[in-house]
C-alpha cells in the first residue's frame, strides 16, 4: 500500500463484474512502464474474480491515494461513476479510453481525459500497441472426447478430462480447444481434414485422449502428450505403440498423487526432444517405404476372398 500521496491504477479489470481482456491488461502494462520510467510508485487494483491474489477495492484505503488513473476501455456506467464518488478527493485521469457520451457523469468526473477515441478528436493509438514485448509461450491444441460408451465400465473419460483440463489451466501456455469432428455448416469446426491439419501444423504441442488426436498431430509433425482414457489401455495405447510414440500416459496414472509429475515429465519431453521425434515419426508416414498399415493387405484380401464370404480373425499389419 502506498503513502497518502500514492497513485492508484484501475480499469475495467478492477471491477468485480467487469472483465479483464488481453487488450486491457496490455494497456495497463504500457501505463505501468510509463510510471516506472518516471520513477512514480503506484498500486494496481484487480477484480477478485480475475486475480484472487491481487489488491482489491475492498482491501485498500482510498485516503492512501491522491491520484487515480483509469486505463483503457469505455468510460461509462455506474461502476466508473462510483469511482468518482469513492475517490472524490483524488485527481482522476483517464488514459487510452473511449468516450461514448462526453456529457455523462462517468466522463465529466475525470479531471483529465487522454482519450483513445472521442467525438471531435482524432483517434489515438491504443495503449496495447506499445505495451512491452511479451515472452513466447507454447501453443497447445487440446483434443478430448467424452464419448466412447462402447468401453463400458472401463471408461475413465470424465476423470481423465477433469485432470487434464485442471492441470492445463495452471500451465503458462495458449490453449486451443480442437475437435476432430468435421462440419460443413458450423463455422467453429473445420470442414475438411486439410483445414484441421493446417491448424495442427502451427501448434507446439497437442494434448489428447483421442486416437486421431494422436495420429493427426504426428502426421503434422507435432509432438503429442497422449492419455488413454480406457482403464487397462485400448486403441490410444495400441496406436501409440504402432507409431512408436513414447509420450503416453495410462488413465490409471492420473488417479493418484503422481499425476501432475507424470504429465509434467512428458510435457517437458514433448517441448524438447519430442519436437524432433515427432518430425521423424511424421516423415515416416510419408516416406518412400512407409510404415505399413492394414490397407496394405486390402487388395490381396479382395482377390482371395471367397464368394461365400466367411469370417476371419483380425490380421495384424506386417513389417
Amino acid at each position: 500500500m502506498r503513502g497518502r500521496d500514492g497513485i492508484l491504477v484501475t480499469g475495467w479489470f478492477s471491477f468485480l463484474h467487469g472483465e479483464a481482456t488481453a487488450g486491457d491488461v496490455l494497456a495497463l502494462a504500457r501505463v505501468e512502464r510509463v510510471l516506472r520510467d518516471a520513477g512514480l510508485a503506484y498500486d494496481v487494483v484487480w477484480s477478485p474474480g480475475f486475480r484472487a491474489d491481487g489488491t482489491h477495492f475492498d482491501d485498500l484505503d482510498p485516503a492512501a491515494y491522491s491520484r487515480l488513473v483509469f486505463v483503457c476501455g469505455p468510460v461509462h456506467g455506474p461502476q466508473v461513476e462510483e469511482l468518482h464518488r469513492r475517490f472524490a478527493h483524488c485527481v482522476r485521469i483517464a488514459v487510452g479510453v473511449s468516450v461514448v457520451d462526453p456529457d455523462s457523469p462517468a466522463v465529466t468526473g475525470f479531471h483529465r481525459v487522454l482519450a483513445r477515441d472521442a467525438a471531435g478528436t482524432g483517434p489515438g493509438l491504443d495503449l496495447a500497441a506499445r505495451a512491452p514485448a511479451l515472452p513466447a509461450v507454447p501453443v497447445v491444441g487440446v483434443v478430448l472426447t467424452h464419448g466412447q460408451r462402447e468401453y463400458g465400465g472401463r471408461r475413465r473419460h470424465e476423470e481423465v478430462a477433469a485432470v487434464l483440463t485442471r492441470w492445463l489451466a495452471g500451465r503458462d501456455c495458449a490453449r486451443l480447444e480442437l475437435e476432430t469432428r468435421l462440419d460443413a455448416h458450423d463455422w467453429r469446426l473445420c470442414g475438411t481434414p486439410a483445414q484441421l491439419e493446417s491448424v495442427l501444423a502451427r501448434l507446439d504441442l497437442v494434448v489428447t485422449d483421442r486416437l486421431h488426436g494422436l495420429v493427426l498431430a504426428l502426421r503434422a509433425g507435432v509432438p503429442v502428450l497422449a492419455v488413454d482414457p480406457v482403464e487397462g489401455g485400448a486403441k490410444v495405447t495400441a496406436q501409440a505403440h504402432a507409431c512408436g510414440w513414447p509420450a503416453l500416459v495410462a488413465a490409471e496414472r492420473l488417479a493418484g498423487a503422481s499425476a501432475e509429475g507424470v504429465l509434467e515429465l512428458w510435457w517437458q519431453w514433448c517441448l524438447a526432444e519430442g519436437r524432433a521425434e515427432a518430425a521423424r515419426v511424421g516423415a515416416g508416414f510419408r516416406a518412400a517405404d512407409p510404415v505399413r498399415d492394414p490397407a496394405d493387405g486390402l487388395v490381396a484380401a479382395l482377390r482371395t476372398a471367397s464368394a461365400g464370404g466367411g469370417t476371419a480373425a483380425p490380421e495384424p499389419p506386417r513389417g
